[in-house]
């Protein structure tokens, strides 16, 4: 048996109002309330007993899409092949692409079903056709590892260098962008970039519309990373002009483990290759870009279920309740002695997730260590991460089921830990 024990918590509680002071965002009057009070009646089902503040690994599926997950496992279970090959195989996975793609505001043709982010940016560049001998890919430092390890793979492969853009710390949109930038002009040779929209490490949201605009005009192609955004942010896909882009439904969007999309732009087909001789579609199908082999059909089943229920809050809502979350529990620390927050102030570089670093613990181990104090001494779940160019941090990251009463909790330790 479990130790913990679980609670119930209403998205009416948590959504009510996006803002923890109850205003609207901009151009948004109209409260969630407006949007049918009486449809938000999903909760999610919660252990008691720690505070989970690592919520970019795994979104919580919310109790209509668990419930919707099991009944469709036992639907799949008592028909199986049957449907799946006669129903499901047939037109039951072209209407859920179809929502999916209407969701993210891209064609049918364009988008791609995946088990992943990382299957998604894994097939993105390693079929990247384009790379010649003697250019050049670039990496940030701020990237999620195994795409770094991806973009080394495809350099070696292909005779190219790589480059590595360190994020600055303090970071702003500003020099940000200048960083990136100023690492193209030097590598006039660079001929495909990786975006990290959120990063995974800090939080940290990068500029990646002024980036990319930069990239297109040295003719340098550009895959993005969604993982940690997509559904934490407003924007749709288009909104970045990026031509490539790997994204997560288990995170935000709160759909089964094991989800995701890959979106190549009309017209850019060509340039991602076959993945491992798949011959289940022709090669002017984005399909033919994924072999997963056996998917979990469940799971994909409930895709639809996870967007209705995620579209039932306006996504600028969800967006402005988050960042107010995290507000919450950054500006009661961000004068305390010792304490660094590696999301800056500035509108727009931040959602949900911000990590912070205490002064004298920059190694990964020693971070470890205070993620293991948290728990064990707070009862509060975090997680170390690695990667900034001033050392390691612990990643914090509320949800939309996060309380107050949670991160003061979190303040609390962080200013016990600080004065240590």
């Amino acid at each position: 048996m479990h130790q913990f024990q679980y609670r119930r918590r209403s998205l009416l509680q948590v959504a009510a109002g996006a803002a923890l002071g109850g205003a609207a965002p901009a151009g948004n009057a109209a409260a969630p309330a407006a949007h049918g009070r009486d449809t938000l009646a999903g909760s999610y089902d919660l252990a008691t007993g720690f505070v989970n503040l690592e919520n970019a690994y795994y979104g919580v599926m919310s109790a209509p899409v668990a419930e919707a997950y099991r009944r469709n496992t036992d639907y799949l279970n008592r028909n199986n092949s049957r449907y799946l090959r006669r129903e499901f195989d047939r037109e039951g996975i072209e209407a859920i692409r179809a929502t999916l793609a209407a969701h993210a505001g891209v064609a049918t043709a364009e988008l791609a079903i995946t088990r992943g982010a990382t299957e998604s940016l894994q097939n993105l560049i390693s079929n990247y056709r384009l790379l010649k001998a003697g250019d050049t890919v670039m990496v940030g430092n701020l990237d999620y590892g195994t795409m770094i390890d991806a973009m080394n793979d495809l350099a070696r492969r292909g005779g190219a260098t790589v480059a590595t853009v360190l994020i600055p710390e303090p970071a702003s949109r500003a020099n940000v962008i200048e960083a990136y930038e100023q690492a193209l002009a030097r590598h006039p040779r660079t001929k495909l970039l990786l975006l990290t929209h959120v990063s995974h490490r800090t939080g940290l949201v990068i500029p990646v519309t002024e980036i990319v605009r930069i990239a297109k005009g040295r003719n340098v192609d550009v895959i993005v990373d969604v993982a940690q955004s997509w559904g934490q942010l407003d924007y749709k896909i288009p909104d970045f002009g990026a031509d490539f882009v790997g994204a997560n439904l288990h995170k935000w969007i709160g759909a089964p483990l094991g989800l995701g999309f890959l979106y190549i732009r009309a017209g850019r087909l060509q340039d991602i290759g076959i993945e491992r001789g798949n011959s289940l579609f022709p090669a002017s199908d984005i399909r033919a870009r994924v072999h997963s082999g056996t998917v979990n059909v469940a799971a994909i089943m409930t895709i639809p279920a996870a967007l209705r229920f995620h579209g039932q809050v306006p996504l600028a809502w969800r967006q402005a309740r988050l960042r107010a979350l995290r507000d919450h529990w950054v500006r009661q620390v961000l004068e305390v002695p010792g304490v660094q927050i590696l999301t800056p102030e500035e509108a727009g570089m931040y959602g949900a997730v911000t990590s912070f670093r205490l002064r004298g613990r920059t190694t990964f181990e020693a971070n470890v260590a205070l993620a293991r104090t948290l728990m064990d001494d707070h009862g509060i779940f975090t997680v170390a991460r690695d990667g900034p160019a001033a050392g390691s941090c612990i990643r914090v990251t509320p949800s939309f089921f996060t309380t107050t009463a949670e991160l003061d909790r979190l303040v609390g330790a962080i200013r016990t830990l600080a004065r240590a």
